[in-house]
């Protein structure tokens, strides 16, 4: 055997080596999210973009087969305002949610369940029959009534625009004991009459996180996480307790404050973190998730300064 010959295994070795040290850095993590609930809210660039939209995919069912339960919840901003403009409906926002006549709603409920769910559906199962749609109003999931914000002290009717009231998990719950990835539509049955609610997405995902028990809520953006000082600064909050997050909440920029809102919601009701990551990076969930660095904004429970707890300890990913 030549010298050559015989120096091709090692070579292969070192070429592998950075893909095993790699794996080797998720175990901790899998082990440690493995039989969790992972909600994840998807929306921004993600939705839009291919690329991204094919390595949202491609995460959701890593996260699946390394043992989590991923469930997905979806709106479709960029979608419905197309699909608006084609009928001739103008759209307009306040207090960043998007007003919804009664025309508008017949589009909305067009669009995320029979266009967004539907390609986000396929995009999961051509990896194998694993993704099932459903929007809030399937098995009563989720029940809404109708939210006026308040803006300038003032309350607005911004119509068929829902406050969430109750989730019923029955049906999500069925999904992932079936090993299935619950795909749902942030649309919501009404509680007082027979229409139906547009109920804000991010708002959504953090109801089903807390009803779901899930141990994590990500929120996928179109910015890199929460912003120290925006727009003096572009640094990133890597970390924060629920109740600095809410001490920051009346300065955040409108588009912002759904999200940040739920990712508090879910911490405070059982949530161990939540977190909002940059959806344009691809493969940002896995990143997050499996990896020490992490990325984005993670949001903890307020706890007491004594406690000490292995999970609390892991919840320091993204400090250095």
């Amino acid at each position: 055997m030549s010298k050559d010959a015989k120096s091709q295994p090692t070579a292969r070795k070192h070429t592998a080596l950075p893909k095993a040290q790699i794996l080797i850095e998720a175990l901790p993590w899998l082990t440690r999210h493995r039989g969790k609930t992972v909600v994840i809210k998807f929306g921004g660039n993600a939705m839009v973009d291919d690329e991204l939209k094919a390595a949202f995919a491609q995460d959701v069912v890593f996260l699946h087969h390394a043992g989590l339960k991923p469930v997905v919840v979806h709106g479709g901003g960029p979608q419905i305002s197309e699909a608006l403009d084609r009928h001739g409906i103008v759209s307009e926002f306040k207090a960043g949610l998007r007003v919804t006549t009664e025309d508008a709603m017949d589009v909305v409920r067009m669009v995320l369940a029979g266009q967004v769910q539907r390609e986000l559906v396929g995009l999961l199962n051509q990896h194998g029959p694993l993704a099932v749609g459903l929007t809030g109003e399937d098995a009563h999931t989720i029940t809404a009534t109708k939210h006026r914000p308040r803006i300038e002290g003032e309350l607005v009717d911004i119509g068929r625009v829902g406050e969430i009231t109750e989730i019923d998990t029955g049906a999500i719950e069925a999904l992932l004991a079936d090993g299935r990835i619950p795909v749902v539509s942030s649309i919501a049955r009404s509680q007082d009459d027979h229409h139906v609610y547009n109920v804000n997405a991010d708002t959504a995902a953090a109801a089903l996180a807390a009803a779901l028990d899930a141990e994590t809520l990500m929120v996928l953006t179109d910015v890199e996480g929460l912003y120290e000082d925006w727009p003096n600064s572009d640094e990133v909050i890597s970390r924060l307790t629920a109740a600095e997050l809410e001490k920051l909440l009346p300065e955040l920029a409108s588009g912002m404050v759904p999200k940040m809102e739920g990712c508090l919601h879910a911490v405070r009701n059982g949530v161990e973190t939540a977190r909002v990551i940059d959806g344009r990076v691809q493969h940002s969930i896995l990143l997050e998730i499996f990896t020490d660095e992490g990325i984005g904004t993670m949001v903890v429970p307020d706890r007491d300064d004594d406690s000490t707890t292995d999970d609390s300890a892991t919840d320091t990913k993204g400090e250095s």
